[in-house]
Formats: C-alpha cells, sequence, structure tokens
C-alpha cells in the first residue's frame, strides 16, 4: 500500500483579515473594483505590497503620474478605501488588487519588469516562532529582486526594530542587491508620512527605510 503525500499549502506572510465595511466603503468596493481592477498583462512599473488604506498609496502615485503603480492589499476595509481615493484624487495610473502577493509575483508579473517595489510596514510577525511568515526572507527577496529590472529598487520600511535589524542582514546577503546607504536610509520625502506612522513615532517606535538597488 503507498501513501500519497498531499502537497503543503504555502505559509502565509499576513493575516487574512476582512473587517466590517462602512457605508461608503460598499459601495465603493461595490462601484469601482472592476474600473480599478489589475489583470494579467497589464504593465506595471511599481509594486507596492501591503497598501493598508492607501493614503500613502494615492499620495505617490500623484506625484508620480508617469508612472503605473499597482497596490496589493488582502484587508477588504483598505482595498475599498484605496478605491474610493482613486476615484476621488481621479487617477488613472493606479490599480488594486486583493490577492496573495507572492503568487501575483510568481504568476503575473514578468521577471525584470519592475522599477520599483515597496514593501512599507509588513506584518513582523514578532514571536520567534513565526518568523518563516515574515515577507523579508531570502527566499522571498529573491522573487522580488528577479522581477526588478537592473537598476530597480526594492524600498522596505519598518518600525519594528528587531524585524529592521533581520531586513538589514537578509537584504545585505543577496549577492545582486546593493544597499543605496550606509546600513539604514534616511526617511526619503518621497514615502509619505501616514497616521500609523505618526503613532507609531508618538508610542516611541521610530521607522527604518531601508533601500536596494539590484545590479
Amino acid at each position: 500500500m503507498t501513501t500519497v503525500e498531499r502537497p503543503r499549502k504555502p505559509i502565509r506572510t499576513y493575516h487574512p483579515r476582512r473587517g466590517r465595511l462602512s457605508g461608503r466603503h460598499f459601495d465603493a468596493l461595490h462601484r469601482l473594483a472592476d474600473a480599478f481592477a489589475f489583470a494579467p498583462g497589464d504593465p506595471v512599473d511599481v509594486l507596492e505590497i501591503g497598501s493598508g488604506m492607501g493614503e500613502a498609496t494615492v499620495e505617490m502615485a500623484a506625484a508620480d503620474p508617469a508612472r503605473r503603480y499597482l497596490a496589493v492589499e488582502i484587508h477588504t476595509p483598505g482595498v475599498a478605501n484605496l478605491l474610493s481615493l482613486i476615484e476621488q484624487h481621479g487617477l488613472t495610473n493606479l490599480r488594486v488588487v486583493s490577492v496573495d502577493a507572492l503568487e501575483l509575483l510568481r504568476t503575473d508579473i514578468p521577471l525584470e519588469s519592475l522599477d520599483a517595489v515597496h514593501v512599507f510596514f509588513p506584518d513582523p510577525w514578532p514571536k520567534a516562532r513565526h518568523h518563516k511568515r515574515r515577507l523579508i526572507q531570502p527566499g522571498h527577496v529573491a522573487l522580488l529582486r528577479d522581477r526588478l529590472r537592473p537598476g530597480g529598487v526594492l524600498h522596505c520600511a519598518t518600525d519594528d526594530a528587531g524585524y529592521a535589524e533581520a531586513m538589514l542582514e537578509t537584504l545585505t546577503a543577496d549577492p545582486r542587491l546593493r544597499n543605496l546607504h550606509d546600513g539604514f536610509a534616511p526617511r526619503p520625502p518621497h514615502r509619505p508620512l501616514t497616521k500609523f506612522e505618526q503613532r507609531a513615532i508618538r508610542d516611541g517606535r521610530p521607522s527604518f527605510d531601508l533601500m536596494y538597488v539590484k545590479s
């Protein structure tokens, strides 16, 4: 008698939260999801993984109209709020998708096609037994790097000091990524300061930016 092994489910790097939708958010999701959806084959210049409520994403896309942005977010209220903001600001260079970012990279983002990847404040998974769920780890970084064109930039930020040090070690160890600064980067002016980050600063948790270019 033979034993058939079941394929292992991939380890998620995020909590699949849904959350309750306000009337405004429900309306935005109902009306705008198709209008600002991403379809395989759509060109992308800047990929943001984990756009949260979308305020920073909209501000960056609005300030950079020549490039096409794709925001990946699995938290439904965040998706709905971002859709509403895109409509409010009349943006034409920003699309939204609610899927596993790693699977999206594997299947729908061509090799060496991105100018930049933004990973701002990913879940730090602070308990040691959960570190395998962190987004910034060698195998995932290689996937991100391979989708960047030569000269493309991987920009990460976190307010978790332990995760920041782990990110620095992991990114520095990648043979095709070069740190644009000596260690952590000064906070770049193009990354907007969100309410979430302001709260973290008030609570004594400064942010750490890391910026690496693909060789």
